[in-house]
């Protein structure tokens, strides 16, 4: 059954992972929205666990040719993470995608700022983090944010998404401690037809969330 919008999802998957929290007992919980989209899911899982909410923000790659293909993703400051397929097919090779990914980096920076002002984004070390988005397609920023959070020593990392393509939760699995999906269709083709109300999230609207649940934790 479809999800009313991503505040119904995130106050049903704040159900299962409140389950899981109290079947794991993690003591100090981050919970870390991908931004925009993630940010309203998020909200509601945090709430739910009375953990602080915070954002990991990621960046497609992709190249003019085919601008809806993505073929990458890049966060923080990690080398980009590229789908090695997507590029031979295109016959493209990472140094011909230096000035992409120089773009998506500084519009990575300039979304950090609006979000986090000059704050680091919170330490991960020893903590059980939760990565929330609204959905799992192709899985390329979420692999990449997985990947970077990992490096940086959780003592748990948990994925949770209310929706997903099989095939990618499966892939993306061995990335995380624990993956929690809600609804797996196998015809899912993107992530908005499982949503009744899946209205473009600006990016002004996700830290306008984000700075009024810091407010009211």
């Amino acid at each position: 059954m479809p999800f009313s919008d991503r505040t119904h999802a995130g106050q049903e998957l704040a159900l299962r992972l409140v389950e899981w929290a109290g079947t794991n007992g993690p003591a100090d919980v981050l919970v870390l929205a991908l931004p925009p989209g993630g940010v309203p899911v998020a909200a509601e899982v945090a709430r739910a666990l009375r953990a602080p909410l915070d954002v990991l923000a990621a960046r497609e790659i992709s190249t003019p040719i085919r601008p809806e293909t993505a073929i990458g993703a890049v966060v923080a400051d990690d080398p980009p993470l590229y789908d090695r397929r997507s590029l031979a097919m295109m016959h493209l090779s990472e140094d011909r995608l230096g000035d992409v990914v120089v773009g998506e980096r500084n519009e990575l920076h300039r979304l950090e700022y609006l979000y986090r002002g000059r704050r680091p984004l919170p330490s991960v070390d020893g903590r059980a983090v939760v990565l929330v988005d609204d959905g799992l397609a192709t899985g390329l920023t979420t692999r990449a944010a997985l990947r970077f959070l990992r490096r940086h020593g959780p003592a748990r990392l948990i994925l949770a998404v209310p929706v997903g393509n099989p095939r990618t939760v499966a892939s993306i699995r061995p990335e995380c401690d624990d993956l929690m999906c809600l609804e797996q269709p196998r015809t899912l083709h993107v992530v908005g037809e499982w949503y009744e109300d899946f209205g473009q999230v600006s990016d002004t609207e996700a830290a306008r969330t984000l700075h009024a649940f810091h407010a009211t934790a």
